[in-house]
């Protein structure tokens, strides 16, 4: 089926698409068979890089309300024929470069993506929202999805996060999508574009790529190999179930005011330690046949990674009190479901950790040892990572 007959099949069935980047992602996967189970039409732009998996969305890839169109957020005429031909009725902007520890290694692609990139979007929809009027016109929005590290550190005793807190970014990651929340707010208050931005906490669920610390413990255990533990493991993160956050997303889109941020959060903080603890029980439990049980001893200690913010915590009443969306899994059930998940989709697993993911896992965890110490030989708590999970 050619480019122009599909926008067809869309377009002429009635209803008007959203457009979504980096939908072939974690998040915005997930995002994507969510919405369309509403029947709601969607075109999803996306790069496909390592984290891109356009597998995640096999299901749907027959649906003529969907349609995948492969291609970089920074290609302007791209991004530019696509509003013209679709004319949709939301720009929901997933796209972006994730991975903390590749942006201290990389931070170049970082810049790009996230900064560059979400650049080319704003005046490619600032130019489309300017070409039309009416209903078109004032239902139009653009939803920039973004991440509380752009909020920098809390100390144990401070205050969550919430929408006024004052930005302190401190790795390339976090800093790059700073960039792009200050871009949409520019974009807002200059030149009138119907923005918002939802600032989430650490996502986790199905589809994550396995360098992420739950998908990445939950690979390594079942495999029997190390679980690498950054620093003391006392990092803590608020955690958000991804289907939590999509259904956030889909209430800021729908009732959201324009030019408002809104945080999301699970409400569900948990140090490292409890993470890795409660994913090794589960593994326990969930495959007891296995020969690496129990789990927790696989858990080792390595080199922290520079600049390791301590903790993040978000305040989401914001989203409660005004949207009324709340979180509707614990930490317990969703990681229940997580575990799950990847338990019955080993096939996945092993599809994306072949290849550049053995590359990028061997040159991140280099010299990072400290000794190899086990938590079994030495006889110390289980810690975990503190990897960020976008």
């Amino acid at each position: 089926m050619g480019l122009n007959q599909k926008v067809e099949m869309i377009t002429g069935s009635g209803a008007t698409p959203i457009l979504v980047t980096g939908g072939a992602g974690f998040i915005g996967s997930n995002f994507v068979l969510d919405w369309l189970k509403t029947g709601g039409p969607v075109v999803n732009l996306d790069k496909l890089t390592y984290a891109g998996n356009p597998e995640n969305l096999a299901s749907v890839a027959s649906n003529p309300a969907y349609q995948f169109v492969h291609g970089d957020i920074c290609d302007a005429e791209l991004v530019t024929a696509l509003l013209r031909q679709h004319r949709p009725r939301a720009v929901v902007h997933f796209a972006a470069e994730s991975h903390v520890d590749r942006s201290i290694v990389g931070p170049e692609a970082f810049l790009r993506t996230n900064i560059d990139g979400t650049f080319t979007l704003l005046r490619a929809a600032r130019e489309y929202y300017d070409s039309v009027a009416g209903e078109e016109r004032a239902g139009f929005r653009f939803l920039h999805v973004s991440t509380d590290e752009v909020y920098g550190t809390l100390t144990p005793e401070a205050p969550a996060f919430h929408e006024e807190t004052p930005y302190a970014p401190n790795s390339p990651y976090a800093a790059s999508k700073a960039s792009s929340d200050h871009l949409v707010r520019a974009w807002v208050h200059t030149y009138g574009l119907p923005a918002i931005v939802t600032n989430c906490s650490n996502n986790y669920g199905p589809y994550q790529f396995p360098e992420k610390l739950i998908p990445l413990m939950i690979a390594n255990a079942l495999q029997g190999k190390a679980l690498p533990v950054y620093g003391d493991g006392q990092q803590v993160r608020d955690w958000l179930y991804v289907l939590d956050h999509c259904r956030a997303i889909r209430t800021v889109l729908e009732r959201g005011r324009v030019g408002e941020t809104y945080n999301v959060g699970g409400g569900n903080q948990r140090s490292n330690l409890e993470v890795v603890t409660t994913v090794c029980a589960l593994l326990d439990e969930l495959v007891p046949e296995s020969k690496f049980k129990p789990h927790r001893q696989l858990v080792k200690y390595v080199t922290d990674r520079p600049g390791h913010d301590r903790r993040y915590a978000i305040d989401a009443r914001k989203l409660e009190r005004e949207l009324g969306w709340r979180a509707q899994e614990s930490f317990e059930t969703g990681l229940r479901k997580t575990v799950e998940w990847y338990l019955a989709n080993a096939a996945w697993v092993k599809d994306v950790t072949s290849g550049a993911y053995q590359q990028w896992m061997a040159q991140n965890y280099a010299g990072r040892d400290a000794g190899g110490v086990s938590v079994a030989a030495k006889g110390r708590t289980i810690v975990a990572s503190g990897e960020s999970a976008r």
